[in-house]
């Protein structure tokens, strides 16, 4: 959204939050059109419809700027997918509904894919940093109310940590190949790597298939 220019009524803090809005948005769009380097403070602001001079009153930096933007992306995720977990009425549909949920949202904005997933951890060691604490932050979702696991036992609890980070890893590498926007189409695949450390191979083509 762009504001009416001239008298609008509208005061200093809807302005400044709207602007941070178009600000957060707009490095996305043009990490994922640029990259790193191409997305140069002038080249977010012209996007975003802001002067640098208004860029730098919400932000420091570029670097700043990444870093909210990358926190503001997963922050509306993690939403996404704790109120889909929510809606299932077992674990293992819990989980489903998570992972399509984070794919819905995923694949309707390819820009934000890109940045969490692909560019954006290009970008320096704190937004790296970022990544791992998502991934960790994600893992207690997968975990609590998880079955014992099959006949062989519970898988250990490094294995949570290893379904949600390959999942990351499956999910960057269709991004990289240009498939953002088709990432619904592998629930699948993942739904099966997600389900089947805890379930087995049957019992978890039994839920996918079922859906």
């Amino acid at each position: 959204m762009t504001l009416p220019r001239g008298r609008h009524g509208l005061s200093r803090e809807y302005i400044a939050e709207d602007q941070k809005k178009r600000i957060l948005t707009a490095t996305a769009e043009t990490l994922d059109e640029c990259g790193y380097e191409g997305a140069t403070v002038a080249a977010i602001s012209g996007r975003a419809r802001v002067s640098k001079s208004d860029f730098y009153v919400h932000f420091a930096s570029k670097d700043v700027c990444f870093v909210a933007a990358y926190d503001a992306g997963v922050l509306h995720l993690r939403g996404d997918v704790l109120t889909a977990c929510g809606r299932g009425a077992d674990w293992g549909d819990g989980v489903c509904s998570g992972l399509e949920a984070a794919l819905a949202r995923l694949a309707a904005q390819p820009a934000q894919a890109n940045l969490l997933l692909v560019e954006g951890l290009r970008t320096g060691p704190s937004v790296c940093g970022r990544f791992q604490q998502a991934i960790e932050s994600f893992v207690p979702y997968l975990r609590n109310g998880a079955p014992p696991g099959t006949g062989a036992g519970r898988p250990p609890e490094a294995a949570d940590e290893a379904v949600v980070g390959g999942i990351a890893s499956l999910l960057g590498r269709r991004v990289l190949a240009g498939k953002a926007d088709r990432l619904e189409r592998f629930f699948p695949e993942l739904a099966e790597f997600a389900l089947t450390p805890y379930l087995g191979v049957a019992e978890a083509r039994r839920i996918i298939s079922s859906r």
